[in-house]
């Protein structure tokens, strides 16, 4: 079931990271980094048409969305093309046919992997890294059938409860925390 994304193709990592909500724990600490948002202003909330991508709130209580069809192309097509914007060979979103958007607040209970992003990003450091490699580790022992899926999110807490965050790390730092991770999630299953 976790490899079958009703909405998007992105491959078995991306699919079992979105049905964990990994991807948008992440994602979470992407914005933070990228837009200098307090975590206390990052809210997630499911979206399951797959149809609004990003959204922002401005000081207003107006909102800006990006809205498309659920197709990794475009995002990618304005990244190598920004800040010009060309045709796309993905097909244009149908708002008749599209009916209803819904919004959800997340089940931190059943994806706890969402509030493990938060801690780790809260946490800064080296503790970003080390969710990231642990996760990594997770989600291919889970892919391999070692593991069952709910028992990602596990290792991955358990991984991070034991390491020492180094607080303004280097980027040599970083990457002995990510293989740091990597090995001791491995010996955890």
């Amino acid at each position: 079931m976790a490899l079958k994304h009703p909405t998007w193709s992105m491959g078995p990592k991306i699919t079992v990271d979105s049905a964990s909500l990994m991807n948008k724990g992440l994602e979470v600490i992407e914005a933070h980094h990228l837009f200098g948002v307090d975590y206390d202003h990052i809210q997630v909330l499911v979206q399951r048409e797959s149809v609004i991508h990003s959204m922002v709130e401005l000081m207003d209580g107006a909102f800006i969305a990006h809205l498309g069809t659920a197709d990794m192309r475009i995002p990618i097509q304005y990244a190598l093309t920004y800040p010009e914007r060309l045709h796309s060979p993905v097909p244009v979103l149908d708002f008749a046919s599209q009916g209803r958007i819904h919004f959800e607040k997340p089940d931190y209970n059943r994806f706890p992997a969402l509030e493990l992003a938060y801690e780790a990003g809260k946490t800064g450091g080296t503790m970003p890294a080390v969710m990231n490699g642990a996760n990594e580790v997770a989600v291919q022992a889970f892919l391999d059938g070692k593991i069952a899926f709910v028992r990602m999110a596990d290792l991955v807490a358990g991984v991070m409860a034991r390491h020492n965050t180094a607080a303004n790390p280097s980027l040599e730092q970083i990457l002995q925390a990510d293989a740091w991770a990597r090995e001791v999630c491995g010996e955890l299953f």
